[in-house]
């Protein structure tokens, strides 16, 4: 999904395509970004179409990452709703339309059924589930993952889930402006469209950190 001229810019400014040759399962997180039914239900309010087609990738990655010795982090979006607004009242005010803003409350609201992470996911008893309720789930005040992974010694984040190019790309940038080292895992990561997800992944291999598959993150990890 990554353009050749890209690649040629990336190879020309450091020397090589990818920043990491091998992952330390011990000191990494796979960070699963928003998969849950207000994003992968057909019809949802806020549905992203290919969300379910990145599922099996997921699951594949979440068990080679388990079996390796690694973290698997499920953090899901919530917003405490009040009547007919919320506590992000400049998102639901001025980017939601009136005929979806009640329904899109009530999907994400902490409890609602919106919360349920998508079925076909496997989530094992070991791993962790956290909340969020900004796109990045490392902004100030957005989460406790930051907390979770200092406390872990977790260096190494693992950026999977949905939309590529909205709250995976606002917590990869952040993560990287914290000293993480960053790696948006390009097959199990989906968008609204093939555009909009090729144009986070320029970003961030440029900039903020890698961009592998999953056959690629495997193959690091068991080295």
């Amino acid at each position: 999904m990554i353009s050749q001229h890209i690649i040629d810019r990336v190879v020309a400014r450091r020397g090589r395509l990818h920043l990491f040759d091998t992952l330390d399962a011990a000191r990494t997180a796979m960070v699963v970004i928003d998969m849950q039914k207000t994003f992968c239900e057909p019809g949802a309010p806020a549905e992203v179409p290919g969300s379910r087609d990145i599922v099996d990738t997921i699951n594949r990655l979440a068990e080679g990452l388990r079996r390796a010795g690694g973290t698997v982090i499920w953090c899901t979006h919530a917003n405490i709703g009040t009547g007919t607004g919320s506590d992000w009242r400049n998102f639901f005010d001025y980017f939601v339309a009136d005929d979806v803003r009640s329904r899109t409350i009530e999907s994400l609201s902490p409890g609602g059924s919106g919360q349920d992470i998508w079925p076909d996911l496997k989530v094992e008893d070991g791993d962790i589930r956290l909340f969020k309720n900004r796109y990045s789930a490392l902004v100030p005040g957005s989460s406790q993952l930051e907390r979770v992974l200092r406390s872990l010694d977790i260096d190494t984040l693992l950026i999977c889930g949905t939309k590529t190019n909205v709250c995976c790309e606002s917590t990869a940038r952040d993560a990287m402006m914290m000293d993480f080292k960053v790696v948006m895992v390009s097959d199990g990561t989906a968008a609204l469209s093939d555009a909009e997800h090729q144009a986070t992944l320029e970003n961030i291999i440029q900039q903020f950190g890698d961009v592998m598959s999953t056959d690629e993150i495997l193959e690091r990890l068991n080295r």
